[in-house]
């Protein structure tokens, strides 16, 4: 298969987004002017943990609502080793978010793997702004499992999306909520 010529304007922003935060999307936002064109690239993820809490599909859909502001962002899934899609994009950045000093030795290990599987990518780590630094996909949907106010951690579809989503799912027994 002929693979496009790498394009360093190009960057790949990957992840689960299960959902996405206004963590991710401040990231986004503030590399959008760094690149001609950056790759949202939704992770289909089905082994991680119990899997997703939504599916593939419904996280693009949301990440698409969230960042509909960005003209130069593109939202898409994928199901292969991360080095395959950016080769087959032509990228040749990788974006990564680091919130905290305990991200990093993981994120450095990923770029490392990369750095031997596409040497072509360079991985870019971002921080995110101060007031969105301690937020985790896996918090936020524990807080919203809960019932609690998540509104200054997601975009209001993803808060609506989730409000549906844990209505549906009612503790099956009492006494299972902790909050």
């Amino acid at each position: 298969m002929n693979q496009p010529p790498v394009n360093k304007r190009l960057a790949v922003y990957p992840g689960t987004f299960d959902p996405i935060t206004n963590g991710h999307a401040d990231l986004v936002a503030r590399a959008a002017p760094l690149f001609e064109r950056i790759v949202v690239a939704v992770a289909e993820s089905p082994n991680k943990g119990k899997g997703p809490g939504f599916s593939v599909q419904e996280r693009i859909t949301l990440a698409r609502l969230a960042l509909a502001d960005l003209p130069n962002v593109e939202v898409r899934g994928f199901d292969c080793l991360l080095a395959q899609l950016v080769s087959e994009l032509g990228a040749g950045v990788i974006i990564r978010g680091l919130r905290a000093v305990s991200d990093f030795e993981y994120e450095f290990q990923l770029a490392s793997m990369n750095r031997h599987l596409i040497p072509q990518a360079e991985t870019l780590f971002l921080t995110p702004a101060e007031q969105y630094s301690f937020i985790s996909s896996s918090l936020v949907r524990e807080i919203g499992r809960l019932g609690g106010d998540i509104t200054g951690f997601v975009h209001p579809a993803v808060q609506q999306a989730m409000r549906q989503r844990w209505q549906q799912k009612q503790p099956e027994t009492e006494g299972d909520n902790y909050a």
